[in-house]
């Protein structure tokens, strides 16, 4: 897939999966469940022990329309890693001019994540093509609409705070895309290897996704 065509389809499936899951042998397991239910945009974070190899090792296993990307990526270093085994998208948790450079360089989608206005504007000049807002908890879809009127170009995305019943104030209040863990990813039915709840979930997610679009 092009640059291009993965940040179209990041955009329109609208919600980013992330995975801060330890155990390896149910990772593709619930990969699969959630993206039997829609979710196709999965982000594998770098506080996971062994998180580079567990991309490559998905890269080579996961369906063609899941898209798999690495998160909390702070240097340079782990994103060219990153990037060498199949991540397709990079997330930060803080703005790095550097990273965006790199990401660019090489094709990569890329998502920094930034607080204040001066931040998202920097990173959006510099060449985010998202501009994730982190933490998100802190601030609200009330940010999102203050940030619309001097910025309605700036594709924003809130991580923190997201869950599949708020979903769609996020999306109406200016979000084009959604990065959503824990309310997602049903700790419980993980460890009890209930993957049918994953896709359930899931498909409530897209579907109110898809219902604040309208």
């Amino acid at each position: 897939m092009t640059h291009s065509s993965i940040l179209e389809t990041i955009v329109s499936s609208g919600v980013i999966a992330v995975i801060r899951l330890k155990d390896r042998n149910k990772l593709l397991k619930v990969v699969e469940a959630i993206s039997a239910g829609g979710v196709k945009c999965i982000e594998i974070t770098m506080t996971v022990p062994g998180a580079v190899d567990m991309i490559r090792e998905l890269s080579g296993k996961v369906a063609k329309d899941v898209i798999l990307g690495a998160g909390t990526v702070t240097d340079v270093e782990t994103a060219n890693h990153v990037i060498d085994a199949g991540a397709k998208f990079i997330v930060g948790p803080v703005l790095n001019t550097e990273i965006i450079a790199l990401c660019k360089r090489r094709g990569i989608v890329v998502m920094p994540g930034c607080f204040t206005p001066t931040e998202i504007h920097t990173a959006w000049k510099a060449g985010a093509d998202i501009v994730k807002v982190f933490p998100a908890t802190s601030l609200g879809p009330r940010y999102f609409k203050d940030l619309a009127g001097p910025f309605p170009d700036i594709r924003l995305m809130p991580t923190g705070g997201v869950t599949i019943d708020n979903v769609g104030e996020w999306i109406q209040a200016g979000a084009v895309a959604v990065g959503i863990g824990s309310d997602l990813l049903d700790k419980k039915a993980i460890e009890e290897e209930r993957y049918d709840v994953l896709t359930d979930r899931a498909q409530r997610m897209v579907r109110n996704f898809r219902e604040a679009r309208k």
